[in-house]
């Protein structure tokens, strides 16, 4: 699979990733999955607007997205994003995540949720959602490639 990283992030395109995890792995393009920004053109150039003129970006609906196996002889290095942990789940449960490793980088404050670490906060739907995952895949937590992995049974207890 040409893809790199998969993250779940808030902020889905930002510093972090462009130039933390994009720089680390020498990723080409990026693919946005959120059925939200799927349908939104004016918001799909917003968003794109961050990359540099090297990098592409691709927005896709979770629906479209289960057909990962797309990216599999795709040229250059690709990371997948969602926004959320359901977006996830569900690429997950149909099976595109077999064998692959999700990184949970950044979920923050808001109401009901409680604080994992210090850029992951969960609320008991999101713990689950991450079980759910975590049953298909290996899931850490990391908010840039330098730091240290935290394991989904650690950032758990």
């Amino acid at each position: 699979m040409s893809l790199q990283l998969l993250r779940i992030d808030e902020r889905l395109i930002h510093g972090q990733v462009l130039v933390g995890w994009g720089n680390h792995l020498g990723l080409d393009y990026y693919v946005i999955v959120d059925d939200a920004l799927a349908s939104s053109e004016w918001e799909q150039e917003i968003w794109a607007s961050a990359l540099s003129d090297d990098e592409c970006v691709e927005f896709l609906s979770v629906a479209a997205a289960a057909r990962l196996e797309d990216f599999a002889g795709r040229a250059g290095r690709g990371a997948l994003l969602t926004r959320d942990t359901a977006a996830m789940r569900v690429l997950a449960e149909c099976g595109c995540l077999d064998g692959c490793a999700v990184n949970v980088g950044g979920l923050h404050p808001a109401p009901g949720r409680e604080k994992v670490l210090d850029y992951v906060h969960l609320s008991p739907g999101e713990r689950e959602d991450l079980r759910a995952i975590g049953r298909h895949c290996r899931v850490s937590a990391r908010d840039l490639p330098t730091a240290p992995e935290v394991s989904l049974e650690e950032f758990e207890r």
